[in-house]
C-alpha cells in the first residue's frame, strides 16, 4: 500500500489541502516583495554634483539653476549634466559657447550630490552615496541578498529532512521577520548588507519547504494545480509589489511594508500540518495518523479511523534503515540517483540564469519604473496557464524541454533581428520572458515528484543552490557586451537549448506515484517514475469487511 492510497481514504484534494494550500500561499506572495525588492530599495535617481559649495562671485549668483549647472558640470552626451563629474570653478564662458567644454579639466564631485527626488525620496543610492565609484556597492546588494538566499536553500533543505517540514517552516518565518525588520533600521552600510544576507537565508526556507509541504499533501491528479497555483502567488506578489513601491517610496518604509506581511504567516503557521508523508517515512506514525485523521474529519471522510489504523502506516514507506538521517550525500550514493541529481541540477542552473539573463536584458516600454515592473509581472499570468494544460496534456518532461529550448530559440532570432524593427523584438523578447516563467514554474512542480520524500527536501535545496548561482551569474554574462555585443544572448541561448536537451534524458513524473524512499528510485524503470513491477499494495484501498478490519486496516 502507498501513502497515495491512504490519503484517498481522507480526500486527497478536499478542503483540507485548499487551507494548507491558502495559508502557505500567503508567505509565497511576499517572496517577490524581497527578491525583486532592489528594483525599487537601490534604484538610482538623477543626479549631478552639489554646486552649492562654488566660490563664483555674484555673476554666479545671479544666475538660474540651469545656468548654474551648466557653467559648473560637465555636459553628457546626451546634455543631461555629468552625475559625477565637475569644474574646479565656474566656467562663465560656456553660457556663450560649450564646443570647447570636454577639453576643461573636471573633477570629482567636492560637495556631495543632488538628488532627483520626484520618483525617490530616499533610496540606498542617496542614503550612503552609493554612486559613482561607489556604484558597485549599490550593485552587491543583491549579490549579498541571493547568496543569503543561496546557502540558506542548502542549510534548509537538510534540516527539513531531518527535524520535518513544520517546524523549519517556523524558523524561516521568524528569521525573515526579524531580519527584515533590522534591516530596515540599520545604521550603516555594513549592518544593512549583513541584515539582507540573514533576510535572504531565512527565505530560502519559506521558499523550499512551502512548495514541498503543499505538494506532500496532496493526490496525484492535482499537483499540477498546486504547482502552479503556487507559482500563480509569486506573479501576484510580483504585481503587488509595484503598487506597494509606489505608495512607499521611501527605501525603509518599503521594507518594513513587504516585511510585515510575515507576521500574519507566523499566526497562520499554528494551522498548517507537519508533512504526514516525512512523518511515516521517519517511523513517527502515530503522529502521522492524527493528521490524516484530522485531514478525514475536515473533509468529511468520518470512517477513516475505522478502516485506517497506526499500525498499518508503518507499512506505507518501507525504508531499509530506520530512523535514518538522510544527508546530501544521499543524493549521489546510488546510481540513478547521481544521474538524477547531475541532471536536475543542471536544469536548475539553465532556467534561472536564462530567466534572470532575460530579464536583465528586456528593454522597458516607455513607461514608468512601477508600470514597467507591473507589466513584466502580468505578463506571466498567461505563460503560467498555458503550462498548466502543457503539463497536464503533454507531461513535465516534454514541458519541461519545450520550454527552455523554445526560450533559447527566442534569444537566438533577437540576435539577428535589426533593432530597427523593435517592435518585433520587443514580443519576441516577451515571449522569451513568458516561456522562461513557464519553465520556472514546471521546475518546481517536476523537482518536488522527482526525488523521494526522505531526501526531497535535500533535492529542493541542492536544485535551489543550483538556480541561485545562475542568478549570480546571470549579471556577470551581460558584462561581456564589451568582448563582443552578441557574446551574452550566445551564452543564454546556448544555457537554455542544452539544458532543455539534457532535461529530455529526466523520467516522466505525470500521474505516477510520489517515490519515498531511494529505493523507489533504483527500482524504477528507465524513463519513468513507474515501479518495475506492478505492486499489489499500489491497488486503490477497497470498502472494509470485517476480515479486512480484524487485520488492522
Amino acid at each position: 500500500m502507498k501513502f497515495e492510497n491512504v490519503l484517498e481514504e481522507t480526500d486527497g484534494f478536499g478542503g483540507y489541502q485548499i487551507l494548507i494550500l491558502t495559508l502557505l500561499c500567503i508567505p509565497r506572495v511576499i517572496l517577490p516583495f524581497h527578491f525583486l525588492l532592489n528594483n525599487f530599495m537601490a534604484a538610482v535617481p538623477d543626479h549631478h554634483c552639489n554646486i552649492s559649495g562654488l566660490d563664483g562671485g555674484d555673476t554666479f549668483v545671479n544666475l538660474t539653476q540651469d545656468q548654474r549647472l551648466r557653467v559648473s558640470v560637465p555636459a553628457q552626451e546626451d546634455g543631461a549634466p555629468s552625475s559625477c563629474k565637475m569644474f574646479e570653478e565656474p566656467q562663465f564662458h560656456l553660457l556663450h559657447n560649450s564646443s570647447n567644454a570636454t577639453e576643461i579639466p573636471a573633477v570629482p564631485c567636492q560637495n556631495g550630490w543632488v538628488y532627483d527626488t520626484s520618483t525617490f525620496s530616499t533610496t540606498l543610492a542617496t542614503e550612503w552615496d552609493l554612486i559613482c565609484d561607489r556604484n558597485s556597492m549599490n550593485k552587491a546588494t543583491a549579490t549579498i541578498f541571493f547568496v543569503g538566499v543561496m546557502i540558506g536553500a542548502v542549510v534548509f533543505g537538510s534540516l527539513c529532512d531531518r527535524f520535518g517540514r513544520k517546524s523549519m517552516l517556523l524558523v524561516s518565518y521568524l528569521l525573515s521577520v526579524s531580519f527584515g525588520f533590522a534591516s530596515a533600521f540599520s545604521n550603516s552600510y555594513l549592518m544593512f548588507v549583513i541584515m539582507r544576507f540573514f533576510t535572504g537565508f531565512g527565505l530560502a526556507g519559506i521558499s523550499i519547504i512551502s512548495i514541498v509541504l503543499s505538494i506532500e499533501w496532496v493526490d496525484i491528479k492535482h499537483r499540477t494545480f498546486i504547482g502552479v497555483i503556487g507559482s500563480m502567488s509569486w506573479t501576484l506578489g510580483n504585481m503587488l509589489l509595484a503598487g506597494l513601491a509606489y505608495l512607499v517610496n521611501n527605501w525603509r518604509l518599503l521594507i518594513i511594508t513587504v516585511t510585515s506581511p510575515l507576521g500574519l504567516a507566523v499566526v497562520t503557521w499554528w494551522w498548517i500540518p507537519e508533512s504526514a508523508r516525512w512523518l511515516i517515512a521517519n517511523g513517527k506514525v502515530e503522529k502521522a495518523h492524527v493528521y490524516l485523521q484530522k485531514c478525514a474529519t475536515f473533509n468529511n471522510k468520518k470512517d477513516f479511523a475505522s478502516r485506517i489504523k497506526p499500525q498499518t502506516l508503518s507499512n506505507v514507506v518501507t525504508v531499509s534503515k530506520k530512523n535514518t538521517s538522510y544527508t546530501y550525500l544521499d543524493l549521489v550514493r546510488t546510481p540513478r540517483m547521481r544521474k538524477l541529481t547531475f541532471l536536475t541540477g543542471i536544469v536548475w542552473y539553465g532556467v534561472a540564469s536564462t530567466y534572470y539573463g532575460i530579464s536583465l536584458n528586456i528593454t522597458g516600454f516607455g513607461l514608468n519604473i512601477y508600470l514597467t515592473h507591473f507589466i513584466y509581472g502580468a505578463i506571466e499570468v498567461p505563460a503560467k496557464l498555458l503550462i498548466y494544460f502543457s503539463l497536464d496534456k503533454i507531461g513535465r518532461r516534454m514541458s519541461q524541454a519545450g520550454t527552455l529550448v523554445l526560450t533559447g530559440v527566442c534569444v537566438a532570432i533577437n540576435m539577428f533581428v535589426p533593432k530597427d524593427m523593435w517592435l518585433f523584438r520587443t514580443v519576441v523578447a516577451v515571449l522569451g520572458k513568458g516561456l522562461s516563467e513557464a519553465s520556472f514554474t514546471t521546475v518546481f512542480l517536476y523537482t518536488t515528484e522527482l526525488y523521494p520524500t526522505v531526501v526531497r527536501q535535500n533535492a529542493v535545496g541542492y536544485t535551489s543552490f543550483m538556480a541561485r548561482l545562475g542568478v549570480s551569474i546571470a549579471p556577470l554574462i551581460m558584462l561581456l557586451e564589451d568582448v563582443w555585443k552578441l557574446f551574452p544572448q550566445l551564452i543564454l541561448c546556448s544555457v537554455a537549448i542544452s539544458s532543455g536537451l539534457l532535461a529530455f534524458l529526466l523520467p516522466e513524473t505525470h500521474n505516477v506515484l510520489l517515490p519515498e524512499t531511494i529505493e523507489d528510485i533504483e527500482q524504477t524503470r528507465t524513463g519513468s517514475m513507474s515501479p518495475t513491477s506492478q505492486d499489489k499494495s499500489d491497488v486503490p484501498l477497497k470498502p472494509p469487511t470485517s476480515d479486512v478490519i480484524e487485520n488492522g486496516f
